[in-house]
């Protein structure tokens, strides 16, 4: 049962802030105040701890939606429940805010957030920027990773709404995505936009084959699966202008066409196939797709680009947004490296091709902490774009941590350092051990400086999995700890995220 006649007045407040008086030391999340026909909900924070606070008018049957501790009052029958699943799932059936939407081609923002917290802090940034929030943003890796649930990402999602009271829409992004299990998982979590991950589809050796090869390799591929003929498809892509809604047009060869359906003619058929398996065997689950292609040895090309987009479309594939692989460097953690001229050319050569094949969105992956490049994109002030950041969260948790608990932040740093051979592995850093100071060497507080250096936010960053899910040696203690030390500084937590995000969001306005 869906209600979502949800309103909130000063009587409601104020009905709240009485309510509170029977807890000890409980503190209210006024922002989080709602009523409909049946009661009125909204969290507290009772010392260190979160709890949603369910009242009925006695006139009214229990609501049994929720579960919780009864606490009666003279004018109102309470539940104190706590921020489970159970109670999530309820919230989400009584108020629809609380649940993902698509949210097409506007631009928007991905915040992930490895720990669970950081959701009313993304929420408080992203408020008036003209971007749509896309909260519950999590990959098949950071789930294993962090030994987290699909269905844990989209609860603290949904109560970092409800906290806020934030109405206007939300996405949810399965990232990552590899295999149809993958869709399964995330599908029965109430995802909505589904990141395709044809990473393992790429053939990058079609930047080095020699023409003979390349011809061979062309005409191996599945074309009944493309729904197209080896010689069709040449003719469309030669013979005929590719013009761009810019006005430039792209001229490639048959080279250039052996080349670009090598790299991705098995991407394109992963691409059909992961759709297909969810429009049909989930027609009634909303749903919007990205194809990422941003993990290959070599940019993009536009035509390339064109290629994508020109296929998927004639295969019937919808994407609101696309990643390409883009000119320069997009390392984890730290800002571009490139030349920042030839990325503007060729980011506004791949805008007019987006827009050629419906005006998908551009998606930014590694986004985080790429200053120099949203300064550039916000010059344009064109198109649409999605940008996905992830690290730089969990970065700025370690920064409250170094600043309120920095023991605890000099044996997590030190606990990385240690794993950082082994957990580069599935990354493209560039970080130089020998230039990071040893951290029993620094004063207390000297440690928070390192969260500003390249290098030890690269460590830092790859070694998330380690230090969080506990199976390791020495760090079995490490998210209980982290856990607590950031809910007992909230507010220094939250203003941290909101002041890097500022720096993320205010290039773009």
């Amino acid at each position: 049962m869906n209600r979502d006649n949800s309103r909130t007045d000063q009587e409601d407040i104020s009905k709240a802030f009485e309510i509170v008086k029977h807890f000890d030391e409980a503190v209210l999340y006024e922002k989080s105040v709602k009523s409909d026909n049946y009661g009125l909900y909204f969290l507290i924070r009772e010392r260190l701890n979160k709890y949603l606070i369910v009242t009925q008018e006695q006139q009214y049957s229990k609501n049994v939606e929720f579960s919780g501790r009864e606490v009666e009052t003279d004018s109102y029958s309470i539940l104190k429940c706590e921020l489970n699943s159970k109670n999530a799932a309820a919230l989400r059936s009584t108020f629809d805010f609380t649940k993902p939407v698509l949210i097409g081609k506007e631009n928007s923002y991905g915040f992930g957030d490895r720990l669970g917290n950081a959701g009313p802090a993304h929420l408080r940034a992203v408020r008036n920027t003209g971007f749509k929030p896309v909260l519950a943003q999590q990959s098949i890796r950071e789930l294993d990773r962090t030994n987290r649930t699909a269905q844990e990402v989209m609860d603290a999602a949904t109560w970092a709404v409800f906290q806020e009271g934030y109405t206007d829409g939300f996405g949810a992004d399965a990232d990552h995505l590899k295999t149809t299990d993958d869709i399964d998982r995330m599908v029965g979590a109430g995802f909505t936009m589904f990141t395709i991950d044809p990473s393992d589809y790429v053939v990058n050796d079609a930047q080095t084959m020699n023409k003979e090869k390349l011809e061979k390799a062309y005409y191996e591929l599945p074309w009944d699966d493309l729904k197209s003929e080896p010689m069709q498809l040449m003719d469309h892509y030669s013979a005929n202008e590719l013009s761009l809604p810019s006005g430039t047009s792209l001229e490639p060869d048959e080279e250039d066409i052996y080349r670009g359906m090598v790299k991705y003619g098995h991407v394109l058929n992963h691409a059909r196939k992961m759709t297909d398996y969810l429009n049909s065997t989930y027609p009634d689950h909303p749903a919007e797709f990205e194809l990422s292609v941003d993990e290959t040895d070599q940019p993009t090309t536009p035509f390339e680009h064109f290629l994508i987009g020109g296929e998927l479309n004639r295969l019937g594939v919808e994407l609101a947004s696309l990643a390409p692989r883009f000119y320069g460097e997009f390392e984890k953690g730290i800002d571009f490296k490139g030349d920042l001229d030839q990325f503007k050319k060729e980011y506004e050569q791949h805008l007019a091709i987006a827009e050629r094949f419906g005006g998908y969105k551009l998606s930014i992956h590694s986004g985080s902490d790429k200053f120099s490049v949203y300064n550039v994109i916000g010059s344009l002030n064109s198109g649409a774009v999605h940008v996905k950041t992830a690290g730089t969260s969990y970065l700025e948790a370690l920064r409250t941590i170094a600043q309120a608990k920095p023991k605890l932040f000099r044996d997590i740093l030190e606990f990385s350092l240690k794993r950082f051979e082994e957990d580069k592995k599935t990354y493209h850093i560039s970080a130089d051990l020998k230039k990071i100071p040893v951290p029993a060497r620094l004063k207390y507080e000297e440690l928070v400086y390192l969260l500003d250096d390249n290098h030890t936010r690269q460590v830092l960053h790859v070694a998330y999995g380690s230090v969080l899910s506990g199976s390791e040696p020495h760090a079995e203690n490490f998210k209980e700890e982290l856990m607590y030390t950031l809910q007992k500084n909230e507010k220094l937590y939250e203003n941290n995220l909101l002041e890097h995000f500022k720096k993320h969001l205010d290039p773009f306005n």
